[in-house]
């Protein structure tokens, strides 16, 4: 089951799905452009400079894409890949330590199907990527204080340092603060101190991360260091950026929704804070996820993805409170109902999902929301509509039955939850909110259309027209891409492409 889930929630539709913007877009341009520009050192976003994140990402997006092409599948194959050794990575560990084949299996199956792993599994982002490095590092940092073989520690400040190469101090950070914590409750910081401080590891982090920094340093000079370091990292905690922004229980439930289908599974399995406390292995696990969301939930700016970093620790946690309610082997049916209470109500909502947005657009002030959103009816076939019908019918399948264990269900229903997303959301999601922009792009490539974009915040369109795209005002005789709700501010205009509040337009008059 493990191989199956790993490939539908990973691998299907990665190539058919449109990149999604802003991030994939800003990503896979940005890889785009290296090669456009000959550097492979700094990467720049429609010919400006981009400090957002390292390198490691742009390379390994850049590797994929001179073997498959400028397309779908080749910038989101460097995080399918990372994030199938994270899922191996996972289910190696737990059987290390645990000795249990059925216990490791388990939580690889729930850290492949969680749903925000799925989702951002299949992203051209770096995020995989980083949660690979960061759940190594600390699978590392606890085999060595197990174990006491300096080779793990070794591992993890390697890991660290790609990790750094990734998306930078945070992937120190979130390693550094949990192995602190964990140490401290054992009474053994003096070990942490040595551990942290080994001249070997240091300077193994140092080979592995530094010679990058070094090189953008010497090319950008401080505007790198203001762009990535300050704005990117400390003004993001310091304060909202770009109106991402939450109260302190913003991830509360963002969670219960980052790991469906297993929220039942979570919330109970967290209820027994004592018995946790008591397993290393849990107790690790546990400060692993309360740092994480504690640290991010003081943070100015608040993503969704944000909180994945220490989801880790709760899908071992979820294993082994699976493991052991098969031992315990008898389970009321009121439990199994609550067990899959929460995809039963996912799979119902996304069967309405059609009369949903019927019912929301005369609603939406957003003019361009509710004109891409108005084009719903070509996204949702019967096909859709039977895969929810046969998924809520399964799903109250296994709450009644009583023959095959609660987990074989459970996880069992986690790959219909990962298919559900992956054959059948995102390509919804996708068409909606992307669709418009590639056929846009693809109309102007074949025209060889010069576009200028204004008022749309899209470099996906430049991925796919495989040329860089200025943001500014048109001038007249140009061709802009943008919202249609701002067309009137041009004046005279020739509309080449109009759908879903996206509109591709000359300008003939003039422009104030």
């Amino acid at each position: 089951m493990l191989l199956i889930a790993v490939a539908v929630s990973f691998f299907l539709n990665i190539y058919a799905v449109p990149l999604f913007d802003l991030d994939e877009g800003a990503f896979s341009e940005a890889t785009r452009e290296m090669f456009e520009r000959g550097d492979f050192i700094s990467t720049f976003l429609d010919g400006q400079p981009r400090y957002d994140k390292p390198i490691l990402i742009y390379w390994l997006q850049a590797a994929s894409m001179f073997v498959f092409g400028v397309n779908e599948f080749a910038f989101r194959l460097p995080s399918a890949m990372a994030a199938t050794l994270w899922v191996l990575v996972v289910v190696g560990f737990v059987r290390r330590v645990r000795g249990d084949e059925r216990t490791a299996l388990m939580a690889g199956i729930i850290t492949a199907t969680a749903l925000e792993v799925s989702v951002m599994a299949k992203a051209a982002t770096a995020d995989a990527l980083l949660n690979l490095f960061i759940a190594s590092s600390l699978f590392c940092i606890y085999l060595y204080w197990k174990e006491r073989e300096r080779r793990w520690l070794l591992f993890a400040f390697a890991l660290i340092g790609l990790g750094f190469l990734t998306k930078g101090p945070v992937s120190v950070l979130v390693p550094l603060a949990v192995s602190f914590l964990f140490f401290a409750a054992n009474k053994e910081l003096k070990d942490w101190l040595r551990m942290v401080f080994n001249p070997l590891g240091i300077i193994i982090f140092l080979a592995i991360a530094m010679p990058w920094y070094v090189a953008q340093y010497l090319k950008e000079g401080d505007a790198f260091i203001q762009g990535f370091f300050f704005k990117h990292n400390i003004d993001r905690f310091s304060s909202p950026m770009e109106k991402h922004s939450g109260g302190l229980l913003y991830y509360i439930p963002v969670v219960l929704l980052a790991v469906l289908p297993y929220t039942t599974v979570l919330i109970r399995s967290l209820f027994r804070v004592k018995q946790l406390w008591q397993d290393d292995l849990s107790r690790y696990s546990l400060l692993w996820f309360v740092f994480v969301l504690g640290f991010f939930s003081l943070s100015g700016t608040k993503l969704p993805h944000y909180v994945l970093y220490g989801l880790t620790g709760t899908f071992v946690i979820m294993a082994l409170w699976l493991r052991m309610q098969d031992d315990v082997g008898v389970v009321s049916l009121q439990s199994q109902w609550w067990l899959f209470m929460p995809q039963l109500i996912l799979f119902v909502f996304l069967l309405l999902l059609p009369e949903i947005m019927e019912g929301a657009l005369p609603s939406i002030k957003d003019v361009y929301l509710r004109e891409m959103l108005g084009e719903y009816r070509d996204y949702f076939s019967l096909g859709y509509r039977a895969f929810f019908v046969t998924a809520i019918m399964f799903t109250i399948f296994c709450m009644g039955e009583r023959r095959f264990l609660p987990s074989e269900k459970l996880l069992a229903s986690g790959v219909v939850v990962a298919l559900s997303i992956s054959g059948f959301l995102l390509p919804v999601l996708g068409g909606l909110q992307q669709g418009p922009i590639k056929e846009a792009a693809a109309l102007a490539k074949r025209n060889k259309f010069t576009v200028v974009r204004w008022h749309l915040n899209t470099p996906s369109f430049s991925v796919y027209t495989q040329r860089v795209t200025e943001t500014r005002r048109p001038r007249a005789g140009e061709v802009v891409l943008t919202k249609n709700k701002f067309l009137p501010e041009l004046g005279e205009v020739e509309v080449l492409y109009l759908k879903g509040g996206v509109v591709m337009a000359r300008v003939v008059g003039g422009v104030d």
